[in-house]
């Protein structure tokens, strides 16, 4: 019986050293498919300056912050409204003066996308908010902030639009179209808005 057992161990051992090949080999393969899915992270440009979208890109922000995604908000040209905090008009050209002038300031500045009416539509959409008990923008901003969400103004944008950093509300990161992409890339979900 025992050179039975030997003979069978004989040519079961490159057998085995085969599967175990092939083993390792899916196992790498597996490693390698996981390294490429993307993380739990969630991605969005915010272009447009209008109240509606910019509280929509808040709540969609909050939401998946805290249902456990990382989450990156990257505001440019109209959108960096959203994200100023005062008017600063020294150093800048004229037109960069002008178009300072001509952009609200913040999150109460803004007006919206449809039926804004010289900012009736605006003070319309807050209230029905408040009769509904529904947040307003800044406090979803402050959730987002809270919830971790990483907020991101656009360099190139600031630099055409003459806003300067101190500009902005404190705790906001600089970065260029790289920082966007670097997040973008690794996200399950990417949004325009």
């Amino acid at each position: 019986m025992q050179n039975g057992q030997t003979a069978v161990m004989e040519r079961a051992t490159p057998e085995l050293a085969a599967l175990q090949e092939q083993l390792q080999q899916l196992q790498t393969q597996v490693e390698s498919l996981r390294r490429q899915l993307p993380d739990n992270r969630l991605s969005m440009v915010v272009f447009s300056g209008d109240l509606d979208r910019v509280l929509a890109a808040f709540v969609i922000a909050s939401g998946a912050a805290a249902s456990g995604m990382e989450v990156s908000m990257f505001f440019t040209f109209w959108g960096l409204t959203a994200l100023r905090r005062k008017r600063d008009s020294r150093g800048k050209t004229l037109l960069q003066k002008l178009m300072g002038w001509m952009t609200p300031v913040g999150t109460q500045g803004l007006g919206v996308s449809k039926m804004n009416f010289g900012g009736i539509g605006a003070k319309m959409l807050r209230a029905m908010m408040r009769q509904q008990g529904v947040p307003q923008i800044e406090e979803t901003v402050q959730m987002a902030r809270d919830l971790g969400v990483r907020i991101v103004a656009c360099q190139m944008s600031m630099d055409v639009m003459g806003i300067h950093k101190d500009e902005l509300i404190d705790g906001i990161e600089v970065g260029g179209v790289a920082t966007f992409l670097g997040d973008a890339t690794r996200s399950k979900t990417t949004l325009f808005i």
